[in-house]
């Protein structure tokens, strides 16, 4: 049995939620599996994380919100898909098909299908490009978080190292002091 949390949120936490919604916002993905992905990484329930989105975190990231909105347009539009989900393709053949009046019947829309299940450019060479990147954005977003991780730890060492230059200041002007 997993144990779940049921503390406060912190920070991190907050923005790892942020982060991971706004992703899947941007990959045309659900705000339920982004819930469910984060509830794993932090312990908590789906249920938690997508009351603890709606309630505070939302409201304080809604120009991310719509920006990711706006990148997975550009995205659907770049590969070819229609905001409906159809490949853009498709939905010219039955728009022009219902332009002239005439009704799809079940045959062509199954024989419009099988077609466009032919095409080399149909959607399992969508499936391709997009797997393509969803890879590149992972292995990005690995080396983001190795990045920080070395920033961290940069920063770290920056404020050792001027802790130790203080230290010798106070210790120059004490002997200043003693003579």
């Amino acid at each position: 049995m997993t144990i779940t949390r049921q503390d406060a949120w912190t920070q991190d936490e907050d923005l790892l939620l942020a982060e991971v919604v706004l992703r899947h916002i941007r990959e045309g993905g659900t705000q339920l599996s982004a819930f469910e992905e984060v509830g794993k990484a932090l312990s908590r329930t789906a249920a938690a994380c997508g009351f603890r989105w709606n309630s505070y975190v939302r409201k304080q990231y809604q120009a991310g919100i719509e920006l990711a909105k706006k990148q997975r347009k550009e995205l659907r539009k770049k590969i070819g898909i229609h905001s409906s989900g159809m490949p853009q393709q498709a939905l010219t053949k039955v728009e022009e098909k219902s332009s002239t009046g005439n009704q799809l019947t079940l045959r062509e829309v199954i024989q419009f299908l099988e077609q466009l299940e032919k095409d080399p450019s149909g959607p399992n060479h969508l499936r391709e490009e997009l797997k393509d990147a969803h890879h590149q954005l992972k292995t990005l977003t690995e080396e983001n978080e190795h990045l920080k991780r070395q920033l961290k730890m940069t920063e770290e060492d920056y404020r050792a190292l001027i802790g130790i230059v203080e230290r010798v200041k106070q210790n120059i002007n004490l002997k200043d002091y003693a003579k």
